[in-house]
């Protein structure tokens, strides 16, 4: 498929990244990243800016920051948009000064912008939001207002901060009321040595702390105050695996019983990705949210990614109208395309 032949029926992919070279030249500048390796497809960040550990390689795809091979690989992929989020290694979610977390995001959003606006009308920025800081509401308009972001991305927790916190509120009620498209992504794990092995953190980690994440969101009554439109990554992580737990508690446990309404009503309002990488359980994950909040997702330009997103589509026992939803359809419903 080329551009030219690209149209509004074609594949939009919700989860991808990209960490284009202006802000990995500014971070090295200031000492916070070495580039020594970006030849090896290799970077390596200071942990208050990846919260990971010091030293730990950062896969660095070209496609992280070269246009016109990102677009060919989405021609190859049957792919015409991507939304494009910062990698969660940007997110400064180690970080304690606020400062800090102020400009790298800034500047990542920035550059982000300008990035996508080099992909042929192809590339959608999803502008990142700074957490657990006060800041966040201003960030996220800024995004939507003056770098024409079709919409944001948020981690899972910053600042010492879970999404919870009262410091995020005003933030919930900006994207309650703007009906901005909120891709949430997980930026931190816990667990500590434990996940020290096998790179853990990304393959199992990851799908916990969307679970605990959106499960604070549920008990601390953020969904239910806010109709937020809200896409998690990899399918939602272990949250769907837990909805009848979540419900229990709720419905047992005097201390879980914030909120007027089970979790799992909080939940089905919430729409998640395809990027759990088994034609099996992505049946499943559509049988039970509907296939209209289930939304194409690849994680595409990390090794842990759907590469053919078109045969994935294709090889599900779903019907076509359900294939066109989850592929296209639901994505530029929610993102105005």
């Amino acid at each position: 498929m080329t551009s030219a032949s690209a149209g509004a029926g074609r594949l939009i992919d919700v989860h991808t990244h990209a960490a284009p070279t202006p802000l990995l030249t500014w971070l090295a500048g200031h000492g916070l990243a070495d580039m020594s390796e970006v030849g090896r497809d290799v970077v390596r960040l200071s942990p208050e800016i990846s919260g990971v550990a010091e030293g730990t390689p950062i896969p660095l795809h070209r496609s992280q920051y070269d246009v016109a091979h990102r677009l060919a690989d989405m021609d190859r992929m049957g792919v015409y948009r991507q939304a494009v989020s910062l990698p969660p290694f940007f997110t400064c979610s180690g970080a304690a000064d606020p400062g800090l977390v102020r400009e790298v995001v800034g500047r990542g959003n920035e550059v982000l912008a300008a990035f996508a606006g080099r992909g042929e009308g192809r590339l959608l920025a999803l502008g990142t939001v700074p957490l657990g800081i006060p800041e966040g509401v201003a960030e996220a308009r800024r995004c939507l207002d003056e770098l024409n972001c079709a919409g944001v991305a948020i981690g899972s927790y910053g600042a010492g901060r879970d999404l919870d916190d009262p410091v995020h509120e005003p933030l919930w009620e900006f994207l309650a009321e703007r009906g901005t498209f909120v891709f949430l992504h997980p930026n931190a794990v816990s667990g500590g040595a434990r996940l020290g092995s096998y790179w853990l953190p990304q393959l199992v980690g990851y799908p916990a702390e969307t679970a605990l994440a959106v499960s604070r969101l549920v008990f601390g009554g953020v969904l239910e105050r806010h109709a937020l439109t809200l896409c998690l990554a990899h399918g939602g992580g272990c949250l769907p695996a837990l909805e009848g737990r979540l419900d229990l508690g709720w419905r047992r446990k005097d201390v879980a019983r914030t909120v007027p309404l089970p979790p799992s009503e909080y939940l089905r309002r919430l729409y998640v990705d395809s990027a759990i990488f088994s034609p099996r359980l992505l049946e499943r994950l559509i049988e039970d949210f509907g296939a209209g909040q289930v939304l194409l997702g690849t994680d595409y330009p990390f090794e842990l990614a759907d590469t053919e997103p078109a045969a994935t589509l294709a090889g599900l026992a779903i019907t076509p109208a359900d294939r066109e939803r989850v592929g296209s359809a639901n994505a530029r419903r929610l993102l105005g395309q």
